[in-house]
């Protein structure tokens, strides 16, 4: 099944949303993907475009350093919090 881009953009703006209100903690892909009630293929997919924008920085370590072999954590880019806390408040 083929999403329109004004679909893919809704959703993309859910996961923004989410991390926005989540801020500055990173969520693994699977969390978002549970709390906006997407596969997690789908939100990965999307996560990696908004990364290629500079909206999300992707974790692919955790808090001790050591990198994790499959799955990463998100976050906010700095310029993305930024304006949305400037457009939000």
């Amino acid at each position: 099944m083929k999403l329109s881009k004004n679909k893919k953009d809704k959703i993309s703006e859910q996961i923004l949303s989410l991390l926005f209100s989540v801020n500055p903690a990173p969520l693994f892909t699977a969390h978002i993907a549970r709390e906006i009630a997407r596969d997690e293929e789908f939100v990965k997919k999307l996560l990696i475009e908004l990364k290629s924008k500079g909206l999300v920085v992707e974790i692919r370590k955790n808090p001790q350093g050591r990198s994790y072999s499959r799955r990463s954590r998100w976050k906010l880019s700095d310029e993305a919090y930024k304006y949305l806390k400037s457009t939000t408040y």
